[in-house]
């Protein structure tokens, strides 16, 4: 999760003057964990769903409020800059939208620009995707002129110095051959041509989403700047905007709007609108267990929270939310605030009143007996998340990316999909585990998830079995025979035919078809790609089999 580290005496700039201690027993009430502290500063973990306490103007306003410093939404002027940004039409096919702000006012400390890039890098992953969805850029407007341009550039072109470098080279060059070039640009390699930001003089402020320019590079002596967010989606792309901007407002930064011109529209940008949505009081007292709150509770809580509210009547309560607010997507959202207001600390615990038999489910029974055959074949069992990434999901083994259910703000950057096979889990696992005894018999049982617009939640979760065998001699035969001995156990006959898996080598990899009274079953076994292998740094073959029931 991402972690924000700022000293005790960052918090008096804000007009914050607690102790220590008093500090430590609050943030936890506010939704964030203390990851460590010592005498001079903290580390502090925010949820992916709130970007917006990403940093410290941000864990600072949320404090205020919580402690009553500052109730409502705070008041960010914005005043039009009478700038813009032209789209050039052939940058749609590639990163197609962008965002534009200038903030004036703004004051740099060798600290504040550590903070900043921290704060820059957290959203990269918690909203975009490391970059994909959305990335950033914070440039020193004094060195630039508009109006400014957002091309798709010819791969040779428009060379220029990339940040923490002092030559030029080509947009090609720099994704070959600069560190952070090389890192993202998979980001691009599908495309012909590659998006620059250039100003009125032709000057290269970014290549998105790979890079900065050195000539917009921000020293302590910056006072005004300009904030460029593109990305694949529109709506991620300005409330990114938003929170950046929303963030230099609560230290007195002077935010002004600039003009994005595409070819078939002109929008402003920053927009900083705010949400309405109506909180019932009795859902409130209901859901949070325990409380008799009245309209003007609940109203006095809000705006502790930093939104405005306004009383409509006695079970109706609008409330205002803030651009910044990018999680309040349903009512219960802005409950879980109010309850967070009022202190989880003084809710009451109590028992449902609902006495239930349980009984087990037929399906674990049936584990049970799964175990029982895996066991005795000398496989041990390991039970992992469902949540993977596209990186060990799909590339590390040689699958093309198809569609999946995505987590839509991710703890961690390796945990950002739901999976669909079990066996890239078993292959991270003898990669953490090299070091230990072999041979090594892993076997998993667990759940995935498939997206199906026939169900009602859009989604299909389907029982599967995996395993694997690492060993100098693992070969397909071995695979076979416990293939074959697994299925016979659990009293399904089998059928093999050929495969054209490319996770495994070519001609030594087979699918099966089983079948019992209890129904039929699919899956595949044998002898993984020795590139899968060096993927996930192993140096021993190894053999796997995954059946779905």
């Amino acid at each position: 999760m991402p972690v924000i580290t700022f000293k005790y005496e960052d918090l008096e700039e804000f007009g914050i003057n607690i102790e220590k201690e008093k500090l430590i027993d609050i943030l936890p009430m506010m939704g964030s964990d203390i990851e460590d502290y010592n005498d001079e500063e903290i580390k502090v973990e925010f949820f992916p769903n709130r970007p917006d306490n990403l940093s410290i103007e941000g864990v600072a306003r949320s404090f205020k409020g919580f402690i009553s410093q500052e109730l409502g939404i705070p008041n960010y002027k914005i005043s039009k800059s009478n700038e813009k940004v032209i789209v050039d039409k052939e940058i749609l096919k590639i990163r197609p939208f962008i965002a534009f702000a200038k903030i004036k006012n703004v004051r740099f400390t060798e600290n504040k620009l550590k903070q900043i890039m921290d704060f820059q890098e957290n959203l990269h992953w918690v909203i975009g995707r490391d970059r994909k969805k959305v990335a950033i850029g914070i440039h020193n407007a004094d060195v630039v002129e508009a109006p400014y341009k957002y091309i798709a550039s010819s791969k040779n072109e428009n060379s220029f110095i990339s940040l923490e470098t002092d030559y030029k080279m080509t947009p090609e060059e720099i994704l070959k051959n600069n560190e952070k070039g090389a890192k993202y640009s998979h980001l691009l390699e599908e495309f012909d041509k590659y998006p620059l930001i250039l100003d009125n003089n032709k000057e290269v402020l970014s290549m998105p989403p790979i890079i900065n320019g050195e000539l917009t590079k921000l020293t302590e002596d910056t006072t005004t700047i300009i904030v460029d967010v593109t990305g694949t989606d529109e709506k991620a792309v300005n409330q990114t905007l938003n929170i950046i901007c929303s963030s230099f407002g609560e230290v007195g930064g002077e935010i002004e709007s600039m003009d994005v011109v595409y070819p078939d529209k002109t929008i402003t940008s920053p927009e900083f609108k705010v949400q309405n949505k109506i909180v019932h009081v009795d859902l409130t007292n209901e859901l949070i267990g325990g409380t008799s709150l009245s309209a003007e509770d609940i109203s006095r809580l809000l705006q502790k929270a930093r939104f405005d509210s306004k009383i409509i009547d006695d079970n109706n309560i609008e409330a205002i939310i803030p651009p910044y607010r990018i999680d309040i997507l349903h009512e219960v959202d802005i409950i879980e605030n109010i309850a967070i207001q009022y202190c989880i600390k003084k809710i009451e615990t109590k028992l449902p009143n609902i006495s239930t038999i349980a009984s087990e489910h037929n399906w674990f029974k049936s584990e049970k007996t799964i175990r029982e055959v895996m066991i005795g074949l000398g496989f041990q069992e390991l039970m992992s998340l469902m949540l993977t990434s596209e990186k060990s999901h799909y590339e590390n083994m040689l699958q093309k990316e198809d569609e999946h259910v995505e987590v839509s703000k991710p703890i961690t950057i390796d945990r950002t999909m739901i999976r669909k096979s079990l066996i890239n889990s078993l292959m991270e696992f003898l990669e953490d585990n090299k070091h230990e005894d072999f041979p090594q018999k892993l076997f998993e049982i667990g759940d995935v998830l498939y997206l199906d617009d026939t169900q009602e939640t859009k989604v299909k979760t389907l029982k599967k079995l995996a395993g694997v065998i690492c060993h100098s001699n693992a070969n397909f035969t071995e695979m076979k025979t416990n293939v074959t001995t697994i299925l016979n156990n659990l009293g399904y006959s089998m059928e093999l035919s050929s495969s054209d898996n490319p996770s495994f080598i070519n001609g030594r990899v087979a699918n099966l078809k089983g079948k019992s009274n209890n129904g039929e079953i699919s899956g595949f076994f044998g002898e993984i790609s020795p590139e899968v292998i060096r993927n996930f740094t192993l140096e021993y073959p190894v053999i796997a089999f995954e059946i779905t029931f």
